[in-house]
């Protein structure tokens, strides 16, 4: 009869020898750098429009006290009663899908909650539930915040658009803002596409990809991006606060926009 061999017993957390714990800071250093700014910047309220730029933070500008944007996306759905700040009611999409996000699940999970800390070393929690309990069941709305982020793109890319005027409105002119905001919104679209999400709903349930060769074609793209997906994710929560952040400092007067033509 073979005997039944048990599982070696190892007091130690971990056999790692490298610097594990080291990504985990940087990612909790970095998202509490954007968490810190974004936050003194939607309570702000003012200084987010420069003609013809606006932050991201700001589009749509929702509230009936919004700065008149020439051409914006300035629409008053919120009347006098809301005196917060404009940002508040539109961050909630963009917030609500980076939170969902599944690569931003792993992150904040790891650098924050130690679930796990890393590979190959343990966890300190005794019990583990998954995200089956509330709070954390309300990640399964990561779908539906896609809907939501879609049109917001949308936005910042005609945002983007406006860019290619001048401050009194005239079209044919750009500035390093028009850049900063091309860039800004190229990311976010990359990001917002390389989603597990986007991934599933352009090529989930297909039983028989030949029969279906244009969305076959479009989940290819949708895998390639989201193989990148945690680059684009950094990379567009960096853009999207130095986008915010120039707009800052030319509509506060630190320094004027650099015009190119």
């Amino acid at each position: 009869m073979a005997t039944m061999t048990k599982r070696a017993v190892i007091a130690d957390r971990t056999l790692r020898t490298d610097a594990w714990w080291l990504p985990q800071l940087a990612t909790a250093l970095g998202l509490l750098l954007f968490v810190g700014y974004s936050t003194w910047r939607a309570f702000a309220g003012a200084d987010y429009y420069a003609p013809p730029y606006v932050s991201p933070f700001y589009s749509p500008c929702l509230a009936a006290h919004c700065v008149p944007m020439r051409g914006g996306a300035d629409w008053a759905l919120f009347g006098d009663w809301w005196r917060l700040s404009p940002a508040l009611l539109v961050l909630i999409f963009p917030l609500g899908f980076r939170l969902t996000c599944y690569y931003y699940r792993k992150a904040y999970y790891r650098a924050f909650w130690s679930s796990p800390p890393a590979c190959a070393v343990a966890e300190p929690h005794a019990r583990y539930t998954g995200e089956s309990r509330f709070p954390l069941v309300l990640q399964n709305l990561h779908r539906y915040f896609f809907y939501l982020a879609v049109p917001v793109a949308g936005i910042l890319s005609y945002d983007a658009v406006l860019g290619f005027r001048d401050g009194t409105g005239r079209w044919g002119h750009a500035g390093l803002g028009t850049l900063v905001l091309l860039v800004n919104v190229l990311l976010i679209w990359a990001y917002t596409l390389s989603c597990h999400s986007c991934r599933h709903i352009v090529g989930g349930r297909l039983k028989h990809f030949s029969r279906h060769p244009v969305r076959h074609r479009a989940w290819q793209l949708v895998g390639r991006l989201n193989a990148r997906h945690m680059h684009l994710a950094w990379c567009s929560l960096f853009s999207v606060g130095l986008a915010d952040l120039y707009v800052y400092l030319v509509a506060s007067g630190a320094f004027a926009d650099p015009r190119f033509f």
